[in-house]
């Protein structure tokens, strides 16, 4: 019988996510993926080395699909507060993401895929310096420090669930909706040109 060897390590990814979104990398164990996913423990080693470079891959991944989902406008940011509206809703429906990436700021350990997001980063500030230079957004803000505010915008009710409820009430349909409109003008007033 053929070892299914892509849908084994699509299982233990997907086990390692939940994983890692739920304890962070030192709270959990391989054994714990391993079980969770229903594969033994040996085949995990196998495929991805050990529990940090397992992380980084979870992550490096789960980074990949936001980029694949939320690429840049092709408007050259004309619709900033769109482009971070659905920044947001990938945070809404991929609310793990957020926590991966705090998980790997309080583990102190090496930056998953460094070189690669640094690339993707440098490519998304020449993007935004390039619509600044054309006038579409506003040159108050360095286009390095704009492109994290709007991540932010986008990302932070994710990172502080208990924060945002405390003060805006209700996690449901309707308050989702409000808080994606807040995202949208946000952006657009911190980004578009005055006047």
């Amino acid at each position: 019988m053929a070892w299914d060897t892509e849908g084994t390590r699509r299982r233990l990814k997907e086990a390692a996510t939940v994983e890692f979104a739920e304890r962070g990398p030192d709270g959990t164990t391989m054994a714990r993926i391993a079980e969770r996913a229903g594969i033994n423990k040996e085949r995990l080693y196998k495929y991805f080395g050990d529990k940090q470079a397992l992380f980084e891959t979870v992550l490096a991944d789960e980074l990949q699909k936001l980029a694949a989902s939320v690429p840049p406008p092709e408007d050259g940011f004309a619709n900033i507060g769109e482009f971070a509206g659905r920044t947001y809703d990938y945070h809404a429906t991929h609310p793990h993401l957020v926590r991966l990436l705090l998980w790997e700021g309080l583990a102190g350990g090496p930056v998953a895929d460094e070189a690669n997001r640094a690339a993707h980063y440098r490519d998304k500030t020449r993007a935004y310096a390039a619509a600044q230079r054309a006038g579409i957004l506003d040159d108050d803000v360095d286009p390095d420090h704009l492109a994290f505010m709007i991540i932010g915008l986008s990302a932070w009710w994710f990172s502080v669930p208990h924060l945002a409820g405390m003060l805006t009430g209700a996690d449901d349909q309707t308050e989702h909706a409000r808080r994606r409109a807040s995202v949208v003008r946000a952006a657009q007033r911190l980004a578009r040109p005055k006047g």
